[in-house]
């Protein structure tokens, strides 16, 4: 016989005993709606961080359970929302000159002679593909300016693009506190950050003019499509694919490899390993630096 309080607790996810109830359909609703949209995977171990996530939403919704919350985010009305629920349940780790190998890379090998061409009438366009609150692209822009201060006058860009559009609006804004700045060598700081008065944080730096005419920021969902005609000399997009699947990430390093110029270069997070066709057109050059062309060698 049926025991209605065993099949309400057997519903349940296995230790959830906050305020609100979750159930493993509801898990997997979430989980579904939030691949359908971005192509984040969310495996069940990410239950605990789904529940302390969205709880707050919850709140703020003034909801009383997550199966309400689920049929408000599956609604018409709820488009919104599930773009609040993607920000929510990623997150934007990152500081400038992360990973700082890859700008030496391409301070030393790569801008050198492209920044020579674009003085004869050549260009330079590198994406960064995931750029969350702006440090990586602004980190970019700032690796150009150390070898051309007048970068700005030439036909030199940078897109930075992220499917948070809270992200993308902070990193358009270009306002940073000084404990962010810490990672920037002071030469840099200086040149290239005027300091500013916040009400909330006090005093704050706001990026030059030389880098908003350098960085462009779009809002772009990696697995949706990329309005983009021409190709990049560099693409940035590290500890962005942790998120996806592995034929979701492999088929977005595909198409990387056919936005990028013939001996273009790509950058990828250290926890990251490239697979799948890109393997056979980018060749491994450094930590996990590729560059296309060679004969493939991905490691």
């Amino acid at each position: 016989m049926s025991n209605p309080q065993r099949d309400k607790r057997q519903g349940e996810i296995q230790g959830n005993s906050g305020e609100f109830l979750m159930t493993e359909a509801d898990f997997t609703t979430i989980a579904r709606l939030l691949y359908e949209d971005a192509g984040i995977a969310l495996s069940p171990s990410k239950t605990t961080l789904v529940y302390s996530r969205l709880a707050k939403r919850l709140r703020a919704l003034g909801l009383a359970s997550f199966k309400d919350y689920c049929e408000y985010v599956a609604g018409s009305q709820g488009a919104s929302e599930r773009m609040t629920m993607l920000a929510a349940l990623t997150t934007n780790v990152t500081h400038f000159f992360r990973e700082n190998h890859h700008f030496e890379h391409l301070k030393t090998q790569l801008l050198p002679p492209l920044l020579a061409g674009v003085k004869r009438g050549g260009k330079v366009r590198i994406w960064s593909a995931g750029c969350s609150n702006g440090h990586e692209p602004y980190s970019i822009a700032m690796t150009i300016l150390s070898l051309m201060p007048d970068a700005a006058d030439y036909d030199v860009k940078v897109l930075a693009s992220d499917i948070d559009p809270n992200v993308v609006a902070f990193g358009r804004a270009g306002v940073y506190d000084a404990q962010t700045l810490e990672a920037v060598p002071a030469e840099l700081r200086r040149r290239w950050f005027s300091p500013v008065r916040d009400a909330a944080n006090g005093m704050s730096f706001e990026v030059s003019e030389e880098m908003r005419e350098i960085v462009s920021f779009r809002e772009l969902n990696l697995i949706g499509d990329w309005p983009m005609r021409g190709k990049f000399n560099a693409i940035f997009c590290r500890n962005v694919t942790i998120y996806f699947d592995q034929p979701t990430r492999e088929r977005i390093w595909a198409r990387f490899c056919d936005y990028l110029e013939p001996e273009g270069w790509f950058y990828m997070g250290h926890s990251e390993r490239l697979t799948g066709p890109a393997a056979q057109q980018l060749t491994y050059a450094g930590t996990t630096a590729y560059r296309r062309g060679g004969g493939g060698a991905g490691r």
